[in-house]
């Protein structure tokens, strides 16, 4: 079981004089369990997110963000005791992605050209290379061959990786079985055209390929009618019950909790967590908003 545990972060964009948004968060997130992370506009949620991913655009301060991962979080992979706990913070974004860390965008970029399939089969061979390496090192010889090989989509031979092209055919068709896709999102490319609630789904599908330890949804709900807002949530879910990804779902409102039952909710204020609890915690902030949160965090302090 893989568990991200974030202590007392501290955050601010990073540029001079760069605005503090996170003042001290802690959060502890296991594979198999959903959370749910809500607040108001400003609260620090997104930055949250981007932060766990290594974005650049914020300089963390103070604190930390650990990964600690156990013996059957990669399969059948055995993972060396010195390579069982990593600093995220001292990671570049695809070395985060590699060891299992997976961020759901709020809005998916559109890449003319690229096919889903091609996308997908190139960003989980070279998570699969990329974890490779972290755990255990690099092979001079193999890293001299592989000088100049670029893992664009759109060049180098189609067998080209770990997973070849027939491997990647069956798995992606189990996985869009799985999450109940139109098999005609595999050679549409990556997100053009699609539809919001398309682009959706297609994050959830990524999660389902690339199979995380832990998966960071950033309002992925946003601009969802009924319809697809219950096909991502059937997606959710799957991840959670067949492959036991532990997920952050952050989201301003209640409606998606009640497709994915969260095991806990946590409010942020003023980049904080100031209150957690289970699900009934979202029910009341529907009811009643976030004033009497704050009310009550500042009384108390």
């Amino acid at each position: 079981m893989a568990t991200l545990e974030i202590k007392n972060l501290h955050a601010r964009v990073a540029e001079e004089d760069g605005e503090q948004i996170l003042r001290g968060v802690d959060l502890e997130v296991k594979s198999g369990e959903i959370h749910a992370l809500m607040g108001p506009n400003g609260s620090g949620k997104s930055t949250t997110s981007k932060i766990i991913a290594g974005h650049p655009a914020y300089e963390v301060t103070d604190g930390e963000i650990l990964l600690h991962l156990e013996e059957g979080d990669f399969g059948d992979v055995d993972i060396p005791d010195d390579a069982r706990t990593w600093n995220l913070l001292e990671l570049e974004p695809n070395e985060r992605a590699a060891l299992g860390i997976f961020l759901g965008f709020q809005y998916p970029a559109e890449i003319e050209g690229v096919t889903m399939t091609n996308f997908l089969r190139t960003a989980l061979n070279a998570k699969l290379d990329e974890r490779e390496e972290l755990l255990f090192g690099d092979d001079e010889e193999e890293e001299e061959e592989d000088v100049g090989y670029d893992t664009s989509p759109m060049e180098g031979n189609v067998d080209d990786g770990e997973i070849g092209v027939a491997e990647f055919q069956k798995l992606l068709k189990e996985k869009m079985d799985l999450l109940d896709m139109d098999e005609k999102f595999m050679q549409r490319y990556l997100n053009a055209g699609f539809s919001g609630g398309e682009k959706k789904q297609n994050e959830v599908l990524q999660a389902a390929i690339l199979e995380p330890s832990i998966a960071v949804l950033d309002e992925i709900d946003s601009g969802l009618d009924i319809d697809r807002l219950q096909d991502v949530s059937k997606g959710i879910n799957a991840l959670r019950d067949e492959q036991g990804t532990g997920i952050l779902q952050i989201t301003h409102y209640q409606r998606i909790l009640e497709y994915v039952e969260p095991d806990h909710v946590h409010i942020m204020l003023d980049g904080k967590v100031v209150k957690s609890g289970d699900a009934s915690l979202a029910s009341e902030l529907e009811d009643k908003g976030y004033d009497w949160v704050r009310e009550e965090v500042y009384e108390a302090a």
